[in-house]
């Protein structure tokens, strides 16, 4: 799957394929409420990231930011997080829908205000951190612990709940999905991709590492390729070659690729949505026909493409 958010077209049927669907034209899967509640969810992980990033104090807001609210140093990078943060909401809904086995390997180096603020949204954060509660004043640490002195890293390190991948040293987050892939049969793997790290060898060479799945023994890896057109200081090269050459290049790996694209945010939940629908259903059919008889076919991926504001 690939999310791409800086090409945006708005259109269901943008990056299509040679008559092949690979943004899939669906009837909205979500209900009014179920799209109110996805995009709430999505909008106060979005503001919790922000608050990592930036505020040491005033964490609702409360009064006029002054300058001394503001971190003097900012760390983390707030352009790949929105993106991660989308990508979580909808992979609960579908965990709760399922009832799935799933895990969700974050590795854009410096993403972790984003998993961090779903963690604590969802309330496992302060489960295991209980200073860090959920209210006003652990809002308030919350924020201040994040890059800063005495508090916790940028990235999605061991602190963090349920973290089996730092995500600071990029390059590796796919070789670990597979790894945790084939270590539970019944696990699927979620893993986003930075198209930044997207450009390092060792990510590179883990898009063959399908070729060791066996889905009739192994559990299955969704690679997530997160399209948000930079890296660190420039263009990342896999947002600016064509869909086309893109797609080609995943069919060539051995995956069927899907692409969800837009800027506008409810048709976007609705898209990814039902694209992450079709995917876990080709999943759960690959499995029950391999374990059945025994049979290699492509794994889908998703390559989402959400809008970048900034680092």
């Amino acid at each position: 799957m690939a999310i791409r958010p800086f090409r945006m077209h708005g259109t269901a049927g943008a990056g299509r394929l040679a008559g092949v669907d690979t943004a899939l034209e669906l009837a909205g899967p979500l209900t009014h409420d179920e799209l109110r509640r996805l995009d709430a969810y999505w909008r106060a992980a979005n503001y919790l990231t922000v608050g990592q990033i930036y505020l040491l104090d005033n964490p609702l807001l409360r009064e006029p930011l002054r300058p001394e609210h503001v971190k003097p140093r900012l760390l983390g990078h707030w352009g790949t997080s929105p993106g991660l943060n989308l990508i979580y909401v909808h992979l609960n809904r579908a965990v709760v829908a399922r009832d799935l086995n799933m895990i969700y390997v974050a590795g854009p180096g410096h993403g972790g205000p984003a998993i961090v603020a779903n963690t604590w949204l969802e309330g496992t954060y302060s489960e295991l951190y209980p200073s860090v509660s959920r209210d006003e004043d652990g809002m308030r640490r919350l924020f201040r612990q994040f890059s800063f002195p005495g508090g916790i890293p940028s990235h999605v390190a061991s602190e963090v709940p349920g973290s089996i991948h730092e995500g600071g040293e990029l390059g590796y987050s796919l070789s670990h999905a597979y790894g945790a892939a084939m270590d539970d049969p019944d696990l699927v793997v979620a893993c986003v991709i930075g198209d930044g790290e997207a450009e390092t060898g060792p990510l590179a060479g883990s898009w063959l590492s399908n070729m060791f799945i066996d889905p009739a023994r192994d559990g299955a890896v969704l690679p997530i390729l997160h399209l948000n057109g930079f890296k660190i200081a420039n263009p990342a090269l896999l947002d600016r070659i064509p869909t086309d050459d893109l797609l080609s290049m995943m069919r060539g790996y051995g995956y069927q690729p899907y692409l969800v694209e837009g800027d506008d945010p409810a048709r976007v939940h609705q898209e990814l949505a039902g694209t992450l629908d079709v995917a876990l259903d080709e999943i759960a059919a690959i499995r029950a026909r391999a374990r059945g008889h025994g049979r290699a076919e492509p794994s889908p991926t998703v390559t989402p493409g959400t809008a970048r504001a900034g680092r």
